[in-house]
């Protein structure tokens, strides 16, 4: 999940491809993956698809146990806002997802009112609370 994503996790990050336009993505999903390499395309195995990588550099470690490194994968699943603007995220998005305009190595990225879908809600506003804009 992205909220578990730590900033000392992405401290090798030198550089994020987007493999799609993430001007039209209202969020993005993002996870810390086991990779064999630090740099290159990524092999996917979730359903959905991939929308960009991380990038590590030269300074990043492999795992001793593993022999892998640790990169985010940012992706989106077929019943996702961009896909299914009227389903199950209409409105609000995953646990993991952030908006795309936040995002940056060595950034984890945050939520934000585009990826929650819209104002904020009649409770946040009861409370004063906001998203940002981004």
């Amino acid at each position: 999940m992205s909220a578990l994503i730590e900033p000392g996790q992405l401290s090798h990050e030198d550089d994020l491809v987007w493999l799609e336009d993430t001007d039209v993505l209202e969020y993005v999903r993002q996870s810390l993956d086991r990779l064999h390499t630090r740099r290159g395309k990524p092999a996917y195995h979730r359903d959905g698809r991939m929308v960009g990588y991380a990038v590590l550099g030269s300074a990043a470690r492999s795992s001793r146990a593993s022999g892998t490194f640790l990169r985010r994968v940012f992706w989106l699943l077929p019943h996702d806002r961009d896909g299914q603007p009227e389903g199950l995220y209409a409105s609000g998005a995953p646990s993991e997802a952030v908006d795309p305009r936040t995002l940056a190595p060595r950034v984890k990225g945050y939520k934000t009112q585009r990826s929650e879908g819209g104002p904020p809600s009649d409770a946040m506003r009861e409370l004063g609370m906001t998203l940002p804009h981004a």
